[in-house]
């Protein structure tokens, strides 16, 4: 920000930028400003006040000094975006809804394939940050990521994907080839995702519900557990959904054009349509799941639907952090921040393993 307006209403230089000396009774004009707001590299824009990002998480450790080897290393952490991981849970749904929780030898499939997917997305992350470092040096809130500052440098960072999709994937072959072949799609999915398809509307949508498929599926396959077709199309859907508001969220913004190419082809209308398509799709499928005459007769209940109050309270709060919180990064990193959402994520994790496992596990 070169200039900012004083209460009296009158223009004040900022700090940063030097008085010009007066000639007579005018002073000289200051030169204009940049058209694009890019950062050298190796270095945080400035900003006058300085930035704080309102979304920022405080952290737990005092900041490391600017250009030490430790505030390089948290700049690399903070690349693969491990807030993020939270996505790869769906890598367990199966074990849960298959009441394998209490099988030791099936819970350690069943992490060790969601440590492989928390290293793929780490890679995944990396790879668009790198390819998307020119735009997100415009964005009002991106161009502070470590790539796009600088903070992380571009040979690191090439070399930190690199690091990581070798490890996950030779660690995943280590578990059944199946699930060496999701795994192995999942990431070529991505890599498609961040060299062009994402700039493909709609199509770009469809590779992050397929994304969160590909999750559910590793987790069958790394611990034998078959999978229901409900489950699939809820996870397609609820995954859609919440595509669909983060690009009617994106669509709001300022030059949102410039920041993702896509959003040139959705409108506002086409996108509130689709988001009300998927989110009663969504609930009515995980209803139909919960009344289906297999589903009772597995979990030996009749109160299963009873859970379906809480994706259908998701889904309203989720349309309301959309519309309500234009200033966010993304409404998907708002759900875990809001309180009343996790609070309604917590109370149907509990319910739903009461309801499925009542003492009588598989």
């Amino acid at each position: 920000m070169l200039a900012a307006v004083t209460a009296s209403g009158s223009l004040r230089r900022p700090h940063h930028v030097a008085e010009q000396p007066a000639s007579g009774a005018a002073a000289s004009t200051p030169p204009p400003p940049s058209s694009e707001a890019v950062p050298p590299p190796g270095r945080v824009p400035e900003s006058d006040p300085p930035y704080v990002n309102p979304i920022a998480e405080p952290p737990i450790l005092p900041e490391s000094p600017k250009g030490s080897l430790l505030w390089r290393v948290r700049g690399m952490i903070r690349s693969v975006r491990p807030h993020q991981w939270v996505k790869n849970l769906f890598v367990l749904a199966p074990v849960v809804f298959a009441k394998h929780l209490t099988h030791p030898s099936i819970i350690k499939s069943a992490l060790g394939a969601f440590a492989i997917f928390c290293l793929l997305a780490g890679a995944v992350y990396t790879l668009n940050d790198l390819v998307d470092v020119k735009a997100d040096r415009v964005h009002p809130v991106k161009r502070y990521r470590p790539i796009a500052s600088g903070r992380v440098p571009l040979p690191l960072a090439k070399g930190m994907a690199v690091a990581l999709v070798l490890v996950a994937l030779g660690g995943a072959l280590i578990g059944p080839f199946e699930f060496f072949l999701t795994a192995l799609a999942y990431f070529i999915l991505n890599l498609a995702y961040s060299l062009r398809l994402k700039k493909v509307a709609y199509l770009d949508v469809g590779c992050i519900a397929l994304g969160f498929v590909l999750r559910v599926l590793a987790g069958g396959f790394a611990t034998k557990t078959p999978i229901s077709g409900f489950m699939v199309a809820c996870t397609a859907l609820l995954a859609l959904f919440l595509g669909f508001g983060k690009r009617r969220h994106e669509l709001a913004g300022v030059n949102a054009a410039k920041q993702r190419s896509a959003l040139e082809a959705y409108s506002p209308q086409a996108l509130t349509v689709a988001l009300a398509l998927t989110g009663v799709a969504t609930v009515g499928t995980y209803l139909a799941y919960t009344l289906d005459p297999t589903t009772r007769s597995f979990f030996q209940s009749e109160y299963l639907w009873m859970t379906t109050i809480h994706p259908l309270f998701g889904v309203f709060r989720f349309l309301q952090l959309v519309a309500g919180r234009p200033k966010a990064e993304s409404p998907t990193q708002e759900m875990l921040r809001d309180v009343p959402f996790v609070l309604n994520l917590v109370m149907y994790v509990a319910e739903v393993i009461f309801i499925v496992y009542r003492l009588r596990p598989s």
